[in-house]
C-alpha cells in the first residue's frame, strides 16, 4: 500500500480560498487512483472529490461542485484539492484516499491506503 501524507489545512475566512496536497510515497503513484473525503465533528466521514489513475476521470460531491477541483501531479506524486468559495459548512478533517488502478470510487471502501489527515476551519 501506498503511504499518504495531507497538508495545506488552516483557518480562513468565509470565501476564501485553500489548497490542500496529499504526497504519495512506497508505490507507482500514476497507478493509483485518488480520493479526497472530510469528515466533521459529530458526522460520519463524506466523499469529497476523486480523480482516476489516468487522470482522465473526475467526479465531486454536489456540496463542493464549481467550488472544488481536484488535480494530480504524478512527477511529484502528489494529489490536490483547490478549495474556492469556502463555506463554514466546509470546516471538516480532510483526509486522502488511494487504491491501485481505481478509475472512480465515491466510497470509503473504494479506497484501500489512508492519510491523517488535516483539518481545515472555515470562519464566519
Amino acid at each position: 500500500q501506498v503511504q499518504l501524507v495531507e497538508s495545506g489545512g488552516g483557518l480562513v475566512q468565509a470565501g476564501g480560498s485553500l489548497r490542500l496536497s496529499c504526497a504519495a510515497s512506497g508505490g507507482t503513484f500514476s497507478y493509483y487512483g485518488m480520493g479526497w473525503f472530510r469528515q466533521a465533528p459529530g458526522k460520519e466521514r463524506e466523499f469529497v472529490a476523486t480523480i482516476g489513475w489516468t487522470g482522465g476521470r473526475t467526479d465531486y460531491a454536489d456540496s463542493v461542485k464549481g467550488r472544488f477541483t481536484i488535480s494530480r501531479d504524478n512527477a511529484k506524486s502528489t494529489v490536490y484539492l483547490q478549495m474556492n468559495s469556502l463555506k463554514p459548512e466546509d470546516t471538516a478533517n480532510y483526509y486522502c484516499a488511494a487504491r491501485m488502478l481505481l478509475n472512480f470510487g465515491r466510497t470509503e471502501n473504494d479506497y484501500d491506503s489512508w492519510g491523517q489527515g488535516t483539518q481545515v476551519t472555515v470562519s464566519s
